[in-house]
Order: structure tokens, then C-alpha cells, then sequence
């Protein structure tokens, strides 16, 4: 190899390096929504703290990072949202057509959701059509603890980031809206190949159950909406259903690596 080849070689490699670190930082980031002081990133991604800030700075240039304010800190930025954005129109034709056999299957209302802060944002549905059904619009903004979408989400949060985004204590919607306390042990019990449940803790009547899809376009939810009185004589069904489109889905897209 000749020395323009070798030198070509390493700035090859440089710049792939420098792309890994960015886009460590920016899952760090990405799973501590609150934002990170520089000295908890570089720990956090395992770099030399003057290596991060040069990143940061980087990012900050292209708004795919912004400072958190007064408090310090950074936190993902709005170039972001707008990727996402574009994404989720991606996943919504890609998960169209098994969101449409899974109501079909079940004769149930079913949604694709996000988790934003600590609500859940409906990105798609289909409703079921029958005479008794659950209706929501897309876009809706639900409080991730009291539904099944947003905890099967939350559950993949780190602790930390769990205890500074859910207040104490919980505001209740219904009676059955879980406490603070019970909801952290209820999440603990949530894994990605499980499945969330809530029964009438957001909306009395209504239950739901949700498994999390982790795909490279990113992490969302699939969820089972039906009146209480249906859904959980049905509880099985709705779990075996919605982990057999988990998997189906999964394999699709492909699923997002994780670490070991």
C-alpha cells in the first residue's frame, strides 16, 4: 500500500470513529430525555471529556444537539424531530398493513404509539369495525403511566431517568390510576418480549395491551384498545396476538442491535 493509500486508510477510519463516538453520545442523550452534563456523557460513552465537547459542539452546529439552559447540560435538539418526523412516516407504511391484520384478527382497535416526555403520542391506528369500538385520533397525547403503550416504553428507560420524569405523586384519572410506587415495581416486570396491561386506569371502561417494537427506525409501541368488559376475559388472546406481530414486524424492519 502506498503512503496516499495509507493516509486515505486512516482518514477513512478517523472519520468512522468520529461518527460511532457522535452517534453514542447522541443515544446517551437519547436515553436521559432530562439532558446530561458533559462530565456524565463522557462517562456515560466512555470518552475523554475535551473529546466529547468537541462532539457536542459539532452537533450543536447541525441543531441535532442544543444546551439545556441556565442548568447546564445538553439534551438532543430539533433537527432531530424533524428526522423523526420523516422517520415515523417510514414506520407508519411499514406497519400499516400488520397493525390492519391484527384488528382484523381480533376485531379490536389497535395503535402504533411514541413515547414523548412522559405521555404517549398515537402515531397511527386502525378502528375496529363493529358496533361497540374504541375511537381515539392520531396524535393523541396520553399519560404514559396510566396506559398500556406508555408503560411497555417506560419499562425500557433507565431508573434514573424513570424517577425524573414521573412526578410524585401521580396524578389519578380513575380510581384504578396506579401509584407511583406500584407502578415502578409493576414496570420492573416488563421486559421487551412482555407485555404491558392497564384496566381502567386512564379512561374507566377501557383496557389495553401493548408490546414494544425495537427496530432501527426506532423504539415504539403496538397497543390493544377494547372496552374492559371484552378485553380482559381475553387477556391470552391479546398477548399471544400482539407478540406474534411484535415478531413479525421485527423481522420485517430489523431489529435495532442491543448491547450485551
Amino acid at each position: 500500500m502506498s503512503q496516499h493509500e495509507e493516509i486515505s486508510e486512516g482518514g477513512k477510519h478517523s472519520g468512522i470513529q468520529v461518527i460511532a463516538r457522535a452517534a453514542a453520545i447522541m443515544r446517551a442523550l437519547g436515553s436521559n430525555p432530562q439532558g446530561l452534563s458533559l462530565a456524565a456523557i463522557a462517562q456515560v460513552v466512555e470518552l475523554p471529556r475535551s473529546t466529547v465537547q468537541r462532539i457536542i459542539n459539532a452537533l450543536e452546529e447541525e441543531f441535532l444537539v442544543e444546551a439545556r439552559g441556565p442548568s447546564g447540560g445538553f439534551r438532543l435538539g430539533p433537527a432531530l424531530g424533524q428526522l423523526i418526523n420523516q422517520t415515523q412516516t417510514d414506520i407508519i407504511t411499514l406497519v400499516k398493513p400488520h397493525l390492519t391484520a391484527l384488528a382484523e384478527q381480533l376485531q379490536e382497535s389497535v395503535c402504533l404509539s411514541s413515547l414523548v416526555g412522559d405521555k404517549t403520542y398515537v402515531v397511527d391506528r386502525i378502528v375496529a369495525e363493529r358496533e361497540l369500538r374504541v375511537v381515539f385520533p392520531i396524535g393523541i397525547n396520553a399519560p404514559a403511566y396510566a396506559t398500556a403503550s406508555g408503560k411497555a416504553l417506560l419499562a425500557e428507560l433507565p431508573t434514573e431517568t424513570l424517577s425524573n420524569l414521573l412526578p410524585e405523586p401521580l396524578p389519578a384519572f380513575t380510581p384504578k390510576t396506579l401509584a407511583r410506587g406500584t407502578l415502578l415495581a409493576q414496570l420492573t416486570q416488563i421486559d421487551s418480549r412482555g407485555v404491558a396491561s392497564e384496566h381502567d386506569e386512564y379512561i374507566e371502561g377501557l383496557s389495553s395491551y401493548a408490546v414494544v417494537l425495537d427496530t432501527y427506525l426506532g423504539r415504539y409501541s403496538i397497543a390493544i384498545v377494547a372496552p374492559s368488559s371484552r378485553a380482559m376475559p381475553r387477556a391470552d388472546a391479546f398477548r399471544q396476538a400482539l407478540l406474534a406481530c411484535k415478531q413479525d414486524i421485527e423481522r420485517a424492519i430489523g431489529r435495532a442491535p442491543r448491547k450485551s
